[in-house]
């Protein structure tokens, strides 16, 4: 990897880009960031009643550790924090700025090869159907001893892709130069495969 390379992953929830650019991080030898987190901190703050841009503006590492950032309602939160201008402007310095990181970064998140990193030399955009991402919300969530129908993870994974890809700000779609992953038919392993196979490609491309 060169100084500048950083590695950008977007996609819609439980599409399988957190796993994949963790494994991307691993492989290459990267810190990754899963931005995500930050917005489920800010929606975790606002459950509190603290106003989402005073939350945004003074996110601290405690908040990025709460037990409570993985749940359905924190999910929810994050995406209607996630459509206010001011809290994304109040996240876009911290999240350029670990991508600027020497030695290169992996981000993933939903604007990151549309917003936060443009230039990023390797942009994958990781998708599958609505009905596959909510089962495998719905085994996780259920394996975390949660009580939730695949009908309320179901409605509540539609209702978040129509939130991300219809705001005003940001909104989710594949950058025109991503690399596209459906992963709705595909394990883990052959995922983070295709992952590594795109990255490697785009950086012997940048040499």
């Amino acid at each position: 990897m060169n100084e500048t390379f950083t590695i950008a992953v977007d996609g819609p929830a439980a599409a399988g880009k957190g796993t994949i650019s963790k494994a991307l991080a691993a492989h290459f030898d990267l810190p990754h960031l899963d931005t995500g987190l930050l917005y489920r901190a800010v929606g975790a703050l606002t459950l509190t009643g603290t106003d989402p841009v005073t939350a945004a503006r003074s996110l601290t590492a405690d908040d990025l550790g709460r037990d409570n950032l993985r749940t359905p309602e924190v999910a929810q939160a994050a995406s209607k924090v996630a459509v206010i201008a001011d809290v994304r402007a109040a996240l876009v310095d911290f999240q350029r700025a670990f991508a600027r990181r020497i030695g290169g970064a992996v981000l993933d998140g939903r604007d990151i090869g549309t917003v936060i990193c443009p230039n990023a030399k390797a942009k994958l955009f990781v998708t599958a159907s609505p009905g596959v991402r909510a089962e495998r919300r719905y085994l996780e969530l259920t394996g975390k001893g949660l009580d939730i129908t695949r009908e309320q993870v179901l409605a509540d994974v539609v209702a978040r892709d129509d939130r991300d890809m219809n705001r005003a700000e940001a909104p989710l779609k594949p950058a025109p130069d991503a690399v596209l992953i459906d992963t709705s038919e595909m394990n883990i392993n052959d995922a983070v495969t295709a992952a590594i196979r795109t990255v490697e490609t785009k950086t012997q491309a940048s040499r």
